[in-house]
């Protein structure tokens, strides 16, 4: 049986494939635990760097339909453990300790989607389209949802959540899920260059710099988020009592220019 992830080896460098060309790559239950072990065995191997990428014209479908299909005939107790799988797989690959690429040769929906967020590093061919398209399917990005807005963040969220629209490669540049896109021609040249660059960084070096940038983005505790609400709330309070914020306040309601605005 051929193996739904291809892993790859040269030198240090690592390369893993999603290996389901047929089914544009999309996640089964198979290919998610062969994922997941696969990235187990990186995870502990010295590896210098990964690159994620896909057999094929596509990067991934995100979930395979006929998955999706046994899924929806399951009991919430097997859809909990399946999910958990996917999530599991996920923040391994988010956590690895080396720096990781996602060489984006084609499309991503959905999950494939989660993929690209939990790279480091994602570059994409300049054809490539990507959606998150579960509303209309009467479901949420949930499970990939941390890594997506840790990407895009929760403005843009915001947008793509919700309305399920297509990106275009330029457009995903510009909200930050991907850091260049390029002809495929150019693909492998971009994908050697930075890799080239990571090589000259210290392997410990950048284990401690991909920390740095967890610890720097940890999700606050409810005590924190309520702190933070209360400062916000002093800061504005004391600021609309203030001689300028009675100014600014008296020249919107009067229609005129506050005393700072030069005539």
């Amino acid at each position: 049986m051929t193996a739904t992830v291809q892993l790859h080896r040269q030198g240090q460098i690592a390369t893993l494939s999603l290996n389901r060309p047929e089914q544009h790559n999309a996640f089964d239950a198979r290919l998610i635990a062969e994922l997941d072990a696969c990235l187990a065995e990186i995870e502990s191997s010295g590896t210098r760097a990964l690159i994620l990428t896909g057999t094929g014209s596509t990067f991934s479908a995100g979930a395979d339909l006929n998955w999706m299909r046994d899924m929806a005939k399951a009991d919430e107790h097997a859809n909990f453990e399946d999910a958990l799988a996917l999530a599991r797989c996920l923040r391994r690959l988010n956590d690895l300790p080396m720096p990781t690429i996602a060489r984006v040769n084609g499309s991503a929906y959905g999950g494939g989607v989660g993929l690209i967020s939990c790279c480091d590093i994602a570059v994409a061919v300049d054809s490539a389209k990507f959606t998150l398209s579960e509303v209309k399917l009467g479901l949420v990005p949930a499970v990939i949802s941390p890594y997506v807005i840790a990407a895009i963040g929760q403005r843009q969220a915001r947008r793509y959540f919700m309305s399920a629209e297509i990106i275009d490669a330029t457009r995903a540049q510009e909200i930050g899920l991907v850091h260049e896109c390029v002809p495929a021609s150019q693909l492998d040249a971009c994908i050697e260059r930075i890799v080239h660059w990571l090589g000259k960084a210290g392997p410990i070096a950048l284990q401690h710099a991909k920390q740095l940038i967890s610890a720097a983005s940890h999700a606050a505790t409810d005590l924190q988020k309520e702190n933070q609400d209360k400062d916000n709330a002093r800061l504005i309070a004391r600021l609309r009592v203030s001689k300028e914020g009675q100014e600014g306040l008296a020249a919107f309601l009067d229609k005129r220019p506050a005393n700072w605005i030069s005539p």
